[in-house]
């Protein structure tokens, strides 16, 4: 069976890519990534993509004049390297809605919260303030709102005493390493449907929300 195609958009240092890159060398992975694109010409995240083996391009945004000129740049790369599903893994601009309704349900996202709180920047701060006990991240499908769509996986860590949004940062990075291959595997194994706004996945529900109190 072929392996789903994948394109991966950073901006970064590409912790999230890394995961997914490890995850997709795994034998029997039903993905490969076959294009990592960066808007920063300096991000780590490409030297861990050439390290692997993956092509890689760069679009840098302040070549462009408008939103949507630097999207249809994106996508021109996205269509040469035959990609079918796209992965936000720390990729820092918002994209047009355009870009994202040509893409819809082959466009996902890993946000640093348990959706729909702490939409936007700043999560763990935000999370720390409102007095949560339970924290996380969500993959979840784009929307053309901000941090909205159909909830895939989410990876649940508690915040414990003392937490800084550093330390509580980390345990959810930690989180995220897990849930991103984990979703990009329900996806490419067909286990995934769109019903509505909401994702149906065909799968145990302890396969689906990680939830580890010792995280």
């Amino acid at each position: 069976m072929a392996r789903l195609r994948v394109g991966v958009l950073i901006s970064g240092r590409g912790s999230n890519l890394q995961a997914l890159l490890d995850a997709c060398a795994l034998p029997g992975f039903p993905a490969e990534i076959v294009v990592v694109i960066s808007n920063e010409p300096e991000a780590f995240g490409l030297e861990r993509a050439r390290q692997a083996g993956v092509p890689t391009a760069v679009v840098p945004h302040r070549d462009f004049s408008d939103r949507a000129s630097f999207d249809a740049a994106i996508a021109t790369e996205l269509h040469r390297a035959k990609v079918e599903l796209v992965c936000l893994a720390g990729f820092m601009r918002l994209l047009t809605d355009r870009f994202v309704e040509d893409w819809r349900d082959r466009l996902v996202n890993i946000h640093p919260s348990l959706l729909p709180a702490f939409k936007g920047l700043h999560t763990h701060e935000r999370a720390l303030q409102a007095g949560v006990k339970i924290h996380g991240c969500t993959v979840h499908f784009v929307r053309p709102a901000m941090d909205e769509g159909p909830i895939i996986v989410q990876a649940a860590v508690p915040v414990l005493p003392g937490d800084s949004a550093q330390s509580l940062g980390a345990r959810v990075l930690e989180a995220e390493h897990r849930a991103f291959p984990l979703a990009l595997r329900l996806i490419a194994e067909g286990r995934v449907r769109v019903d509505g706004e909401r994702a149906v996945v065909d799968a145990e529900p302890a396969g689906v929300t990680l939830l580890n109190p010792e995280a």
